[in-house]
């Protein structure tokens, strides 16, 4: 099927961010790391992906993510983390990072709210201001006004000291990446230069050392170093990233969906052109570097080093399970029986079915996207206790 020419409205749009992308690129010298690009085509201020005003998530938007298919995602994580709320009592806090549509935040509050674990703030930590408004708004027609109450906005991570949990789906995959490349057996980085038209190119150009010396981490537990011209994301900030976005949590769990691999399994050597992909109205798009800021970027997560960046933080691993295994250890069977209760017809059943299959089928969403968690002086062993994958890491 052929990808929707956009609308000359949305071509202005990303005219205008590509005048910004190559202004930059001339400061530079000609040419900025693929991670520059990414992070201005996507937050860039009132232009990039995430930061302007077209819809994002469901049918009309680019992707769809679990929250946006039914309640059942958001109210198996909400029974997974309430253990964690009671355990930390009446002040405990949860944050969600990137908040989406706000479709998940309702969801799970009611769930929190239904089981007595409603923690004292459900706080959203979300860099689009744009985002930020459609949340709120949602938040507010939904929720009933004590329960709105307890919701706040961040600007930033928590500083203060909290206690809680906090948690992220989707998030780690949209973090602006470096790619790296191999020439003679030394490590490139990956640029983004422009050809004699103005258009963008690719450029490769040798590694700072932070990107080396990570690479060269990577490459110390595979079986073979990576052969030249082999090219993947790799974020050697993400154990600095995950610093920042826990803020002052003193006790409390972490909690991370994605899609992505353990590491041997990102790094073999068939893959040998990363995971980087872009999408525009559900259709992949080869060519990531068209359009800036009418597309999403997106790279798998590597969730070994997840789990170096969680324990390299002070967290003690909880547990790494398929999406499919967390769902169905946190009561899934049985939130599926009370909706099929309370549905009004079959319709409504199949419906509720059809949501359970894209969760957990391995060609859906089951495999394709896993389930991370760290706790601090609390018990969180017992969310990833149904197919635990940990041996793989």
């Amino acid at each position: 099927m052929p990808i929707p020419a956009p609308e000359a409205d949305a071509l202005a749009h990303s005219e205008r961010l590509q005048a910004l992308i190559r202004e930059q690129i001339a400061q530079a010298g000609g040419a900025i790391p693929f991670s520059r690009f990414m992070e201005l085509a996507l937050y860039a201020p009132g232009l990039g992906y995430y930061s302007a005003g077209a819809t994002k998530f469901g049918a009309a938007g680019d992707f769809v993510t679990a929250p946006e298919l039914g309640s059942l995602f958001a109210e198996c994580v909400a029974e997974a983390v309430a253990p964690v709320l009671r355990q930390l009592g009446a002040a405990a806090e949860f944050v969600e990072i990137g908040g989406g549509s706000g479709r998940f935040a309702e969801d799970a509050i009611k769930r929190l709210l239904a089981i007595d674990a409603m923690p004292a703030r459900y706080a959203i930590l979300e860099p689009s201001a744009d985002l930020c408004e459609r949340q709120r708004t949602h938040l507010q027609q939904c929720l009933s006004p004590a329960a709105f109450a307890r919701v706040a906005w961040l600007d930033g991570p928590p500083q203060a000291r909290w206690n809680g949990v906090l948690f992220a789906n989707e998030v780690i995959d949209a973090l602006p990446t470096p790619r790296f490349t191999l020439h003679g057996g030394e490590v490139f980085e990956e640029h983004v230069a422009l050809d004699d038209d103005g258009g963008f190119i690719r450029a490769d150009r040798p590694a700072d050392a932070l990107l080396a010396a990570a690479v060269r981490h990577v490459e110390r537990q595979l079986d073979a170093p990576f052969a030249d011209g082999y090219r993947s994301e790799l974020l050697p900030q993400l154990p600095y990233w995950l610093q920042a976005v826990i803020g002052g949590l003193d006790r409390g769990a972490l909690l991370f969906v994605d899609y992505g691999h353990p590491r041997r399994a990102y790094y073999r050597p068939q893959r040998e052109d990363g995971t980087l992909r872009a999408f525009h109205r559900h259709q992949l798009v080869d060519d990531v570097l068209a359009r800036p800021g009418l597309q999403d970027l997106t790279a798998s997560v590597d969730f070994t080093a997840l789990a170096e960046a969680g324990t390299g933080a002070g967290f003690d691993f909880a547990g790494y399970c398929t999406q499919a295994s967390f769902l169905l250890g946190n009561g899934l069977p049985g939130l599926l029986a009370e909706h099929e209760g309370r549905a009004s017809d079959e319709a409504g059943r199949y419906a509720l079915r059809q949501q359970v299959k894209t969760l957990t089928l391995p060609d859906a969403m089951g495999e394709r996207f896993q389930a991370m968690g760290f706790a601090r002086e609390v018990a969180f062993d017992h969310a990833f206790l149904a197919g635990d994958l940990s041996d793989r890491l």
